[in-house]
């Protein structure tokens, strides 16, 4: 207790830390009270209530709730983070992305240009799809088409201006600011989550606290398997030869690759969710397409819904893998500045024994990834609340452990470069600083 005391102390004394974490603070305010005013020309009374499930549940959860409330922030950054999906994309498959990318400050410049150029276009799209489909006719005060094409102009700027959020507290706050304002949006459903357990256990048949506790212990546990998983990397030493620049002698040094066990992050989730989503919409769009196998793909807690979802995220943890781990430009990175791995060959034997250590960490990583996914289904069968469930695994889980750790390792260096005592005693925090979670949707890599 004294050693948090003194860290806490510590903290508060560097004054830019302070104001870091200060401006953070103000900066996701800001965020969470738009999060609860209600699109102009909605009636909030006449709104559906109840959680949603699929696709939009997790629009909704990284929208802090706003989705299913009609505020001006529905859309979220899902628009942005979209958009920085495909730029990433053609940043590796378009010569001329690709000759950005290697222009260093400028072109990291020009990318960022684009994306939100390419932010405003989806969010325009979405806007519309979105007050079309999910705010039903009962709750608007307002008639078409002046309510359609209000209520777009409201989001997108809403979208904008969280977009602006984010880029603010990365530069005037502390961590990312994407992802910041994602976990604000996780964490706030947390409460509601707790809170509809609680009620289910205190009934007459729920179990009483015994249940709650073993749940809250189970969680314990599920989120240090996810530590681990966000944390796990392959050393792959690397021996740089020794030269003589002036009267001086350089390199001569071992270094080492780190390479994740979990490089693609929560891209695989995400994009298996999008899929995934796919039978559900036949069936409320065809319902003359219904069959038993599509009713059971459209029921997160079947059978045939986990088995295909966990198949889905090791096949796209893999492909994400390979586009974001490129084991050529390594061994030719290597070579020119004079490394090379121990009792490996520079140049194509290096390409080949990176690409297979990289392949036999993908596998473990990606099965433990899916794990993960479908553990909030495991959670409901045990009779788990639907929103605390969710809480289990996937991408909420892994989002809030990366970007937990992200900010207490940004934290630790303010300490550690003041010659303060860091947050822990023994070692040092590991961030995900190369890791595509949502760092790796928007920027470094959601």
């Amino acid at each position: 207790m004294k050693k948090l005391i003194t860290t806490l102390t510590n903290i508060w004394k560097i004054e830019d830390l302070r104001n870091r974490i200060l401006n953070t603070l103000l900066f996701l305010l800001i965020y969470r009270v738009g999060c609860h005013i209600v699109l102009p020309g909605v009636n909030p009374a006449a709104l559906a209530s109840g959680h949603k499930e699929g696709l939009l549940g997790l629009l909704d959860m990284f929208a802090g709730g706003s989705f299913s409330r009609s505020a001006i922030f529905a859309l979220g950054v899902m628009p942005y983070i979209s958009a920085s999906i495909v730029v990433q994309l053609l940043g590796i498959a378009v010569p001329y992305f690709q000759k950005m990318q290697k222009e260093g400050e400028s072109g990291r410049k020009k990318m960022n240009q684009i994306t939100r150029y390419l932010t405003l276009a989806i969010t325009l799209v979405q806007a519309v799809a979105y007050v079309k489909t999910q705010i039903e006719p009962g709750a608007r005060i307002i008639a078409d088409p002046m309510f359609t094409i209000l209520s777009t102009f409201v989001l997108t700027a809403g979208t904008l201006f969280v977009m602006w959020l984010g880029e603010k507290i990365t530069d005037k706050g502390i961590g990312n600011g994407i992802s910041l304002i994602i976990m604000a949006g996780i964490i706030a459903q947390l409460p509601s989550g707790i809170t509809a357990e609680w009620v289910t256990r205190m009934s007459p048949n729920g179990g009483g606290p015994i249940p709650l506790l073993l749940e809250f212990l189970a969680l314990f546990f599920v989120v240090i398997f996810t530590i681990l998983i966000v944390q796990g990397v392959r050393k792959i030493p690397v021996q740089y030869a020794k030269k003589i620049v002036g009267n001086k002698q350089v390199g001569g040094v071992r270094q080492y690759i780190p390479l994740k066990v979990n490089a693609a992050g929560v891209m695989p989730i995400i994009f298996a969710q999008a899929i995934m989503f796919v039978p559900m919409s036949l069936s409320q769009f065809f319902p003359g397409m219904q069959s038993d196998f599509l009713t059971s793909l459209s029921n997160y807690t079947s059978v045939a819904y986990n088995v295909t979802f966990a198949v889905l995220i090791i096949a796209f943890t893999f492909f994400y893998t390979a586009i974001m781990v490129n084991p050529q430009q390594m061994s030719e990175d290597m070579k020119k500045n004079g490394g090379f791995i121990p009792g490996i060959k520079p140049g194509y034997d290096t390409n080949l024994y990176i690409d297979r250590v990289i392949s036999n960490i993908t596998f473990p990583g990606a099965v433990f990834l899916a794990i993960i996914a479908i553990l909030p289904a495991i959670a409901s069968l045990f009779g788990i609340n639907n929103q605390f469930a969710h809480f289990y695994g996937g991408t909420s889980l892994l989002i809030l452990v990366g970007v937990v750790l992200d900010t207490l390792q940004q934290i630790e260096s303010h300490l550690l470069m003041r010659h303060y005592d860091g947050l822990m005693k023994t070692g040092r925090i590991k961030g995900r600083s190369t890791s595509a979670t949502v760092e790796g949707i928007d920027q470094s890599a959601i």
